[in-house]
């Protein structure tokens, strides 16, 4: 037997071992997560919601669809522990509020110029001093880890439970256009963030050991992602309206 069939049909020993099997993957998951979020999230708490993802996963596992199965636990594992962040509502309004105004002032920028909004431009734009926009890219770091996580689902989307709204021909077609369009957007980073995004999203690495590879504080190269994912959700809204127009 295949895929769905297959997991289905396992009897709850063999369900145990997948479990036990499967449990390094939940915490170096968790983990990982962690070093992104605030200190009010307590690893135990993400560990206990992926360990329900990884239940999930093995519910739901479809080998058609052309993953592995640690590549789909791994994704509702880390979904099932960034929905109980979410839950828990730790980010506040303000700060979601500001990230969008940063956003909004560098997507006006770009368009206005054609070229990579800096530092400077966006804290006139919004009126603000240097000091200032560097400490709301600083508040912005767990929105925008969210934000982060949330652009990387859509292209993991293809791999989740067999709805016929997610195989179907158009919107197949449109999370692959989405798809070239992040990662287009991505390469278009300026090259400070482009490096440290793929630092801290590819490689793993953490803030301190990227500001070590860079030779810049912690606190600077939180500041240079947070501005990166800024800047991908400007261009990405423009990607958007330009679709939904049908361009």
């Amino acid at each position: 037997m295949k895929g769905a069939a297959m997991y289905a049909s396992v009897q709850s020993g063999e369900k145990e071992d997948l479990v036990l099997r499967h449990v390094p993957l939940v915490k170096r998951i968790a983990y990982h997560l962690l070093a992104k979020l605030p200190e009010t999230v307590l690893v135990e708490d993400l560990i206990q919601s992926g360990m329900i993802g990884l239940l999930d996963a093995i519910k739901h596992f479809d080998a058609s669809q052309g993953a592995s199965f640690d590549t789909y636990a791994g994704i509702r594992i880390r979904g099932a522990m960034l929905d109980e962040v979410r839950r828990s509502d730790w980010t506040p309004r303000s700060v979601h509020k500001k990230a969008r105004m940063v956003s909004d002032a560098i997507r006006h920028i770009e368009s206005k110029t054609g070229r990579d909004a800096n530092d400077g431009e966006v804290a006139e734009y919004l009126g603000i001093s240097a000091d200032e926009y560097g400490r709301i890219l600083q508040d912005t770091q767990c929105c925008r880890t969210l934000s982060v996580e949330e652009l990387s689902e859509e292209g993991d989307a293809a791999f989740y439970d067999n709805q016929p709204l997610k195989n179907d021909p158009l919107n197949r077609l449109s999370r692959e256009k989405f798809n070239q369009a992040l990662v287009e957007s991505i390469r278009s980073l300026p090259e400070r963030e482009q490096l440290v995004v793929s630092l801290y999203y590819v490689d793993e690495l953490n803030l301190r050991e990227i500001g070590q590879i860079l030779n810049i504080s912690e606190s600077r190269v939180s500041q240079i992602s947070s501005q990166a994912m800024l800047r991908l959700r400007a261009r990405l809204a423009d990607w958007r309206e330009g679709h939904d127009n049908g361009d």
